[in-house]
């Protein structure tokens, strides 16, 4: 359900202004808005003071985070720390975060040169290990020069026209020589006559070919002579990686705990001051007006007067002032219900007044799920997924959610197997004798249908049935979703009655009934109602996609356990149906979900659901820790 807000306005004496925001903070209830100011009420300014607090808190904030991102320490434990109230503070961690991301940045290109020296190496490396053997005897071409060219990716097709140059240039007093490396690049090397070598290179500059000179680094000179220093310092190069390391971890250690701190401080102090212009004041007064749910305002109003005395007056802004998309939106279910709340995060909240549709969902997503799949062994597998989710992830995160709501469809799909009687396809049925408590969905397939659309009107007719109480405040809007709800039904009865599903004598009063209700349908909500009724009827249809989904993944079960006496090996056909079913186990885990969600969001969803509600974010204590804003606050922190 979405719980009732109410809108409050705080009055106290101006010098109290402060005291009260930092009281708020601290309560975490109240989501604060600009109040609508009748004069003399202004909205309060930052003091210059105040500005420049905020310019160097954000400054440090951003150092903070960098250094601590930079460190990997930025998702630690958090720690409680209070709002700072001391300029000495701000400088303080401000200088902290500051020479902590200056000694990250020269980590990172300590890191950065050394994996460049080793890329070097290992290009020289490779180098040397084309050609070794002539290059073992580069000292012996006292009138000879060796030019070694690296060619990249995709250029080795210009080594015939670099030999025709060469031809061309200095005749036949040269010998190329090319190797294809394993990076896709391309060795060559080039000895020519030394009194020849000017002109080679002169070639070598216009066909914009770069040599690769041996680094001064390691003596120059010959590439024989350089390439076992090369090799000794491939080696220490892993050595250096991990002192950088040891001194990342180090300052991780030293400086994470601290900064964690100041992180938290200083997103308080911003957000304090960030706050200050929802003000409204005169020089002696202040008005604040915001939202929390009902039931917490005795909360509000009992803390108030604790930390700030009986001068501080809350109020509640009468319902009459304020329209109902003005308000946040706060989702409360019971713990239960609640994971599901995750699903309806994915599209935009529901408007304040309009209808939570979490409850809904609960049910129907297992149950279309579970039908999907039903199957007893993808349920056990699913479910102790779910479970080892369960215990690696922390509670309220999203993971958390997923776990939590992958156990119902886990139960639905094992539920779903005995209703088939499906265990790993066919296997239940050949091995253990597993029989249909329903039908089997590899045979009945056009019973399976049936129920798919069964389903179907069931939920779009909950749909419309919702979107007729969403619309009660609309009286003409109602009543024509009421009507299109009847028509449906009578639709369903027309169809039924003519197949002989029901007796025939339904089908003449469904007719009448269409009739009477069609030109009632126009005038309440014009042509276009029609055209919705149809598509209603479309959206209905759409749940024939749990039959196919569900009859695809009995198949390729099946299929599967085929595979181990149609190859001549049991061991392959064993490996392969291994194989198979994992592909179909997880298309379950997949496909069912983004088709359960689809025919929530476009079928069922389209029928009532009113987006656009604003996210309910009390003003509190900023933390990391994950908090949907669209639980129902049990706590004074804030989400930032």
């Amino acid at each position: 359900m979405i719980l009732p807000m109410s809108r409050v306005r705080i009055m106290g004496p101006r010098q109290r202004l402060d005291q009260v925001l930092a009281a708020l903070q601290d309560l975490g209830l109240l989501h604060l808005s600009a109040p609508e100011a009748p004069t003399p009420l202004e909205p309060v300014q930052l003091t210059p003071t105040q500005a420049r607090a905020r310019e160097h808190l954000r400054a440090a904030l951003a150092d903070t985070d960098q250094a601590l991102n930079a460190l990997g320490a930025g998702t630690g434990p958090p720690t409680a720390a209070p709002v700072a109230t001391a300029t000495a503070d701000l400088a303080r961690w401000a200088r902290l975060a500051w020479q902590v991301r200056r000694a990250t940045e020269r980590l990172a290109v300590r890191v950065a040169v050394l994996e460049d020296e080793r890329a070097l190496i290992l290009k020289y490396q490779q180098f040397f290990s084309a050609f070794r053997a002539m290059l073992e005897t580069e000292s012996r071409w006292p009138s000879a020069t060796a030019y070694h060219v690296l060619l990249k990716r995709g250029d080795a097709a210009t080594i015939p026209a670099l030999r025709g140059s060469l031809a061309s240039v200095i005749g036949d007093e040269f010998q190329l020589y090319s190797h294809p490396l394993p990076s896709g690049e391309t060795a060559v090397l080039v000895v020519v006559s030394a009194h020849a070598a000017d002109q080679v290179e002169r070639l070598l500059a216009d066909a914009r070919v770069q040599e690769i000179p041996v680094p001064k680094a390691f003596g120059g000179g010959s590439l024989t002579e350089a390439i076992p220093r090369m090799l000794a310092r491939l080696g220490e190069i892993p050595t250096d990686l991990q002192k950088v390391e040891q001194e990342r971890a180090a300052l991780a250690r030293d400086h994470g705990p601290a900064l964690r701190r100041a992180r938290l401080a200083l997103h308080d102090w911003l957000q304090a001051l960030d706050v200050v212009p929802l003000s409204i004041a005169t020089a002696r007064a202040f008005v604040i007006e915001g939202w929390l749910p009902t039931r917490t305002r005795g909360d509000l109003e009992t803390g108030l007067r604790q930390k700030c005395g009986d001068e501080v007056v809350v109020t509640e802004v009468a319902r009459e002032d304020w329209q109902s998309d003005q308000a946040p939106v706060v989702l409360s279910n019971p713990r239960l219900l609640r994971p599901f709340e995750a699903l309806i995060g994915l599209m935009p909240l529901p408007r304040y007044g309009s209808i939570d549709p979490t409850p809904f969902v609960a049910v129907f997503f297992p149950a279309f799920f579970g039908l999907m799949v039903g199957d007893i062994g993808y349920g056990v597998i699913l479910a102790g997924l779910g479970l080892l989710l369960h215990a690696k992830s922390r509670p309220g995160s999203t993971w958390r959610n997923v776990a939590e709501i992958i156990g119902p469809c886990a139960l639905f799909s094992i539920l779903a197997g005995f209703l088939y009687g499906e265990l790993f396809g066919d296997l239940g049925t050949r091995w253990l004798g597993l029989r249909p408590l329903l039908f089997s969905r590899e045979e009945a397939v056009v019973p399976f249908l049936l129920l798919s659309l069964a389903l179907g009107v069931v939920h779009i007719l909950l749909g419309m049935v919702l979107g007729v109480v969403s619309a009660r405040r609309h009286p003409r809007q109602a009543m024509g979703r009421g009507i299109a709800a009847l028509m449906v039904v009578l639709v369903i009865l027309a169809l039924l009655a003519a197949v002989d599903v029901l007796p025939r004598r339904f089908f003449s009063p469904a007719v009448i009934g269409l009739l009477v209700a069609f030109p009632l349908l126009i005038i309440a909500e014009g042509l276009v109602a029609m055209i919705e009724l149809l598509t209603t009827l479309g959206n209905i249809l759409s749940y024939a996609r749990i039959m196919a989904l569900g009859v695809a993944s009995v198949m390729l079960a099946v299929v599967a356990n085929r595979m181990v006496g149609a190859l001549g090996s049991v061991l392959v056909g064993t490996v392969f149906a291994l194989l198979f079913h994992l592909v179909n186990f997880s298309i379950a885990m997949f496909s069912p979900t983004i088709h359960a969600l689809r025919l929530h969001y476009v079928e069922f969803f389209g029928k009532f659901y009113s987006p656009g509600g604003l996210r309910y974010q009390p003003l509190g204590h900023w933390t990391r820790v994950p908090e949907p804003a669209r639980a129902t606050p049990r706590t004074t922190r804030h989400v930032a």
